[in-house]
């Protein structure tokens, strides 16, 4: 059935890798949690009742922990001890620094490192369909690439180890941030007397929430292109009218607000007659990187 599997950390995430993994490989699994044995009870893993017995006879250690601090905890446990283990396989969220630290612990005890970040939600971990953004050497990559595979929709190989943390903590953010963006938006509406589920549908069109993403970024930030299209003018003007009237209706704005700066510094320093993607040229500033340096 190929390489035994040690599957370290049974919360929802990990309980749902093993069930994307059982039946396709030996596993074995443990957590803290006594009582989570019992959401693998059904599948084909055999639950072990520490961690030492869990990796004592794996190939791959494949780790799903709640916080970085238990993943520098394990790792460095695994380094200390003789685990015969080859491969170790960082799915939790940590830092591209964590993960960095995990590597090089490993590196100490001959282990290979990746870390295998996942996007996306448990039901398509249980079901096999993750997209996993794996930083890491080709090596290493090639052959958690073999254990990933089979319950894989994507793999996104995106560089050294910490790019595939990094790259996650990077969609995160835009996530919960665009979240609170949304509520504040649904506030509006709400004292607007908009009902909410036709907010939504405006939102959802073509021209609504994902224009910036496929047009402004993919599109104008990717090619360095920001003549014509709507100013940073006009996008400032239209931010100034949304922030009037939150004011006017008693709506507390918090991302919306910290959103508005950016355009008075890009009119302030010369950038308002060009489409307002070219805000991202403070930061390509501030930075000292370019967008377009791949083209």
């Amino acid at each position: 059935m190929g390489d035994a599997i040690a599957i370290i950390g049974l919360g929802n995430a990990g309980a749902a890798l093993a069930h994307a993994l059982s039946g396709k490989f030996p596993l074995t699994g443990f957590d803290v949690n006594a009582g989570r044995a019992s959401a693998v009870e059904h599948l084909e893993v055999a639950w072990k009742e520490s961690l030492e017995s869990a990796v004592a006879a794996a190939d791959v250690v494949l780790l799903s922990l709640p916080r970085p601090d238990i993943s520098i905890h394990v790792v460095g446990t695994l380094a200390a001890s003789r685990c015969p283990a080859r491969l170790v396989i960082e799915t939790s969220t940590i830092t591209p620094k964590v993960a960095r630290e995990l590597a090089a612990l490993c590196a100490g005890a001959d282990m290979g490192f990746v870390d295998a970040a996942i996007a996306g939600g448990v039901q398509a971990m249980a079901a096999g369909r993750n997209t996993f953004l794996v930083g890491g050497c080709e090596a290493d990559f090639a052959r958690a690439r073999a254990i990933l595979e089979p319950i894989a929709e994507r793999i996104h190989h995106l560089g050294p180890v910490g790019a595939g943390s990094g790259a996650k903590v990077v969609n995160n953010a835009v996530m919960h941030a665009v979240m609170v963006v949304l509520i504040e938006a649904g506030a509006m509406a709400s004292k607007l007397g908009i009902p909410m589920p036709t907010m939504i549908e405006i939102l959802a069109r073509p021209d609504g929430l994902m224009r910036p993403l496929e047009h402004r970024m993919r599109e104008r930030m990717c090619g360095g292109d920001y003549a014509g299209g709507m100013s940073v003018a006009n996008a400032r003007k239209d931010s100034t009218l949304a922030l009037e009237t939150a004011q006017d209706l008693g709506v507390p704005l918090f991302a919306t607000l910290a959103a508005h700066t950016p355009y008075e510094i890009a009119e302030q320093a010369g950038l308002g007659e060009l489409d307002y993607a070219a805000l991202a040229k403070l930061w390509e500033s501030w930075c000292d990187l370019r967008f377009d340096a791949k083209r």
